[in-house]
């Protein structure tokens, strides 16, 4: 720690910071705007300026940018000097010459950052009469507005789309005074973390576009915190609702996890919440108009058939809900609703993090490896916030060669300059080629055979004990030793893998490339495909195709499905069946879908935004969310449906649901930390969801006499601005707020050091942490050899396509993948085919001959025909068949 003076008063901050971070971290108010927290220091703003003393006896000093300022013992500054404040004042008013006086218009206003740090610099009168310079916008696609003449040409945005995300096609274009930071052309930002310009962005050049479409003022969105459910990772967001609309999705800080950033499906795929799609009331078949008290009635009855009913779990529920329905039909009649493969992946990949013996890291700590192997999986599109960090963990060697040459990591250009002098390896072997492939030391394409053999083979080279694959080739066997030296050098490598490949020798073979690792610092991530995969898999149940035997053999004649959709999990002629021969189907669900149709009672089920439960993350991580506004009747939780027809059921309420399911499994018997129970208070009241400005209180309606707020008996939150946030965890709060902090950059009041944990710490609680150790796999499978005339399918996933709920968000429909399916050069030359033309899938389980345009990818390995997972139109292809193919004429129909 290092002792600084800052006017007068003595502190200890950690030496080496910058004096901008020290600052922050001691609770002062210093202006600036360039500089990140997540992406260092630049120097570009020249707002943060503090007069430095040589000693004591110095009392003039000299003006510096705290941001560009090492913080050493001994230092001594002023941030109230008059020559100071004067300085940032000039320079804000210098700054704000050419942005427009649009704040009342302007969709950042009332969490503008630029009005922070003008109204904190002094600067309230304009004094610049002149012509202002003026900007074309652009047409950034469905996600980002953009207004250009607001800039004040901070660099946040290319800093963070280029050099952090890893973007092509954003540019600083022009000089002088007439920067623009935009793409050559109009377009949709190609980056799949662009919507986190909306945030970086200090002043309203960047806007959220799904939030204009029925925009209110900040001030007056009803907020509580919040789980992502679009992928397996957990990320942390603050949604935000207003008439019964969810309005817009913001991230949430947790440093463990997404930290300060979001994909851009979390940030926009809520639109499924807000879908005309939605399930509003009961449905009955034979009865178009049913209570909820009739739809409860007729669930309990059906129940009483001398036939045990079945569950259908699912990955996209609660572990409540899920816990609900198993306690519902019995451990006997619960079933996990997965395909069979990806029952047995989630099976061993729950085992291994179990019983392994090897760290699950969080995405913070996965920033941290100096080497990484990525076995199977396009982590862009399985797992995207992940991909983020890890593009952070390429940079590892160069911030460590920064390091010797005294160069703090903060100083962001002084340590990109030397990037191309020191990489970290990163080695990715996938299917084909991956939005991954700039930052890998080197890549390897195949089918989940081969990359599963690769695995193998890198483990042998690292401990000669485990299993050898036989006959690789020799580039194979070159490219293993080159990454088993890699990995051995390192302090923390980390292994990542997952379930995209389909493949249990791919998982298996991660692990021992784990296991063979020497350093004790190692660690090793699964991605998962859904929000509660994990979970789902830890509470445990029978596969899916034993309910379909069950069914067949007249062992059943009730089946209730949970938030589940038959069609995406097995084939659809084997759905139809299963579902035409069980006599009373319920289904639970908030969205139409296929299986909903078939439904003799449909139950409306809550979303995310209306109800609360336990999701538990890729890396063990239990975290809670909490309703954001209330559930319109006769809409009702999952977990309230199925509790409210359990026979003597004493669960009344969502905590002692919770417990039950903690004292049910030992694995979750920690459930009951990752959030706070509904009798939790601060100073003997709930914490507010609204925001203290919230402007709606009496005047929500055209009613003269507004209705009482409604009550929450099961959370800790209010549905109103009433309430303690002062004193309430900041882990807990719906918005960050602070006197002076309007914008998400109020985070750093609550922060125990800019960058670090909240003050109480982050949401959630580890229910995994490294133990025991299982013997070498040994299963490896042989070569893939493409059979003559045939084709393996593997389905690739993708982030805007493949995901179940966001594919109800209309945003996202626009950046689609091509409805299309991938060939290799050679294979598309010896079936004659060119980029475009119509190919005829045939050999479809269950449907007919698929007619389906092709597409040319040459790092698809021969053999096999790619196509992207869950798109709508090509969810008939199952992962790993074998299909023919033929060419269409030209002219012929789809």
């Amino acid at each position: 720690m290092a002792r600084i003076d800052i006017d007068g008063r003595i502190h200890e901050v950690r030496n080496g910071d910058n004096l901008l971070s020290a600052c922050l971290s001691l609770g002062l108010d210093l202006p600036y705007f360039c500089w990140h927290p997540a992406l260092g220091s630049a120097g570009a703003c020249r707002q943060c300026a503090v007069i430095q003393y040589k000693d004591a006896e110095d009392k003039r000093g000299k003006l510096v940018m705290a941001c560009l300022t090492p913080v050493a013992d001994g230092l001594r500054v002023s941030l109230d000097a008059e020559h100071a404040q004067k300085f940032r004042a000039d320079n804000i008013e210098l700054l704000m010459t050419n942005h427009p006086h649009d704040c009342p218009v302007c969709e950042e206003g009332g969490e503008c950052h630029l009005q922070d740090m003008t109204v904190m610099s002094g600067h309230t009168f304009r004094r610049y009469r002149g012509l202002k310079r003026t900007h074309n916008n652009q047409d950034l696609g469905p996600f980002i507005n953009h207004e250009m003449n607001r800039c004040i040409a901070c660099y946040r945005c290319v800093r963070f789309y280029d050099d952090y995300a890893g973007g092509k096609d954003l540019q600083v274009l022009g000089m002088h005074n007439n920067v623009y930071f935009g793409r050559f052309e109009d377009g949709a930002l190609a980056n799949e973390f662009s919507g986190n310009l909306v945030e970086v962005c200090p002043t309203g050049v960047f806007t959220d576009k799904t939030f204009s479409a029925h925009y209110v003022r900040k001030w007056d969105l009803q907020s509580a915190p919040s789980i992502c459910v679009h992928c397996g990772l957990g990320c942390n967001i603050a949604p935000g609702e207003r008439y019964g609309t969810l309005r817009r999705i913001i991230n949430r800080y947790n440093s463990e996890i997404n930290g300060y950033f979001l994909c851009d499906r979390g940030r926009f795929g809520y639109g499924f919440v807000n879908s005309p799609e939605r399930i509003r009331n009961p449905r009955l078949k034979g009865y178009p108009d049913i209570t909820a008290e009739t739809a409860e009635s007729h669930f309990r009855n059906l129940l009483k058939s001398p036939k045990p009913a079945i569950g259908i779990a699912s990955p996209r529920a609660s572990l409540e809900a899920n816990f609900a329905l198993r306690r519902l039909v019995g451990e006997e009649n619960f079933f996990l609703g997965l395909d069979d493969t990806e029952h047995t992946l989630l099976n061993a990949i729950a085992e291994l993090m179990l019983d392994g013996g090897i760290r699950s890291p969080s995405l913070r700590e996965a920033e941290q490896a100096d080497a990484v192997l990525i076995l199977g999986e396009d982590v862009t599109h399985s797992a995207p916030r992940l991909a983020l960090s890890l593009r952070q963990a390429a940079r590892h060697a160069s911030f460590e060669l920064a390091g010797t040459l005294h160069v703090q990591p903060w100083q962001d250009a002084a340590v990109r300059n030397v990037d191309k002098l020191a990489s970290t390896p990163v080695f990715i072997a996938a299917i084909c080629a991956t939005r991954l492939d700039d930052i890998a030391t080197d890549t390897y394409h195949g089918s989940s055979e081969d990359i599963a053999r690769l695995g193998f083979a890198v483990a042998h080279g690292l401990e000669p004990s485990a299993p050898e694959p036989s006959g690789l080739s020799d580039s194979v066997q070159t490219l293993a030793a080159s990454i088993a030296d890699s990995l051995k050098q390192a302090k923390r490598p980390l292994i990542v893998s997952g379930t995209v490949c389909a493949s249990l020798a791919v998982i298996q073979a991660a692990y021992n490339v784990a296991k063979a690792l020497p350093s004790a610092n190692k660690q090793l991530t699964f991605t998962v495909p859904e929000c509660n995969s994990l979970g789902l898999a830890m509470i445990g149940g029978r596969p899916l195709s034993q309910a379909f035997d069950r069914i067949g053999k007249g062992l059943t004649d009730s089946v209730v499905v949970l938030q589940n959709d038959l069609y995406r999990r097995a084939p659809s002629r084997t759905v139809d069946l299963f579902l035409q021969l069980t006599d009373h189907v319920v289904v639970i669900d908030s969205l139409e879908n296929k299986t909903a149709e078939h439904a003799e009672l449909l139950l409306p089920a809550s979303t995310f935004a209306e109800s609360e439960g336990t999701l538990i993350n890729n890396e063990g991580r239990a975290q809670r969310y909490f309703p954001v506004y209330p559930q319109a009747e006769p809409v009702r939780a999952a977990w309230q449906w199925l509790t409210s027809v359990i026979e003597d059921c004493q669960w009344q309420h969502h905590d002692q649901l919770t417990d039950a399911c903690a004292g049910a499994f030992p694995c979750l018997a920690d459930i009951v930390q990752a959030g706070p129970g509904a009798n939790y208070t601060v100073e003997g009241s709930k914490i507010p969801r609204q925001a203290h400005r919230y402007s709606g209180r009496t005047a929500m309606r055209p009613e003269v006499s507004e209705p009482r707020q409604p009550q929450d008996n099961e959370t800790p939150f209010a549905f109103s601005m009433e309430g303690d946030t002062e004193q309430a965890p900041p882990a807990l709060l719906p918005v960050v707020w602070a006197p002076g902090w309007n914008s998400n950059q109020a985070i750093n009041k609550f922060q125990q050091e800019i960058g670090a944990s909240l003050r109480g710490g982050d949401v959630g609680v580890r229910l995994i942490e490294a133990s025991g150790s299982l013997p070498w796999f040994g299963d490896i499978p042989a070569e893939f050899a493409p059979s003559p005339g045939r084709w393996r399918t593997a389905l690739l996933p993708h982030i805007f396509g493949s995901e179940e709920l966001s594919l109800h968000s209309p945003p996202l429909l626009e950046r689609l993948p091509p409805f299309c399916v991938l060939l290799n050069p050679l294979d598309a030359e010896a079936l004659g085919v060119e980029a475009g033309d119509l190919a005829e899938i045939d050999s479809l389980t269950g449907v007919a001959a698929m007619k389906v345009p092709v597409q040319i990818e040459p790092t698809l390995p021969l053999g096999l025909l790619a196509a992207t997972a869950g798109l709508p139109g090509l969810q008939a292809i199952e992962n790993g068949a074998e299909v023919g193919l033929k060419k269409v004429n030209p002219g012929a129909p789809l």
